[in-house]
């Protein structure tokens, strides 16, 4: 979904611009928050692996640990958000308006369409544990 947002988002950059006002070479400082992003994203993972739980978002019901230390401390959600910094960086990079239409698009279909069904899953499956870390730590970041 995220290399969707990142197709569109190309798209709208290239046929409806909405005014350029980040230009080279200040749109490198997009590379900032893609680093970051992909740094938290490969955290996240490696703390999947390191639990043996899936990684795949595709079927919350295969998680087999739940995990709750490291960035998942700071976030119910780190891998998504290492996906909205990849966003915002590729936002930045593009340099025009339009383009910062679609991160937060991508946080509420997100939300919508995957995050809210895991909860379910999650709280279905590990029951108080689950609903003790989602009453502490925050979806994304934050209040947020």
């Amino acid at each position: 979904m995220a290399f969707f947002a990142t197709v569109v988002m190309w798209a709208l950059d290239r046929w409806l611009p909405l005014g350029m006002w980040l230009d080279s070479p200040w749109n490198w400082i997009g590379a900032l928050p893609i680093a970051a992003g992909l740094a938290l994203d490969l955290a996240s993972i490696l703390l999947f692996q390191r639990a043996g739980t899936t990684v795949s978002p595709l079927n919350p019901g295969n998680t087999s640990s739940l995990v709750i230390d490291g960035v998942f401390r700071f976030s119910r959600n780190p891998m998504y958000l290492g996906l909205v910094l990849q966003l915002i960086g590729c936002a930045l990079w593009f340099g025009t308006a339009s383009s910062f239409l679609i991160p937060p698009l991508f946080v509420m279909v997100i939300t919508a369409w995957q995050i809210l069904p895991e909860e379910t899953a999650l709280s279905e499956k590990f029951g108080d544990a689950y609903l003790e870390y989602q009453s502490a730590t925050p979806r994304w970041i934050g209040r947020i």
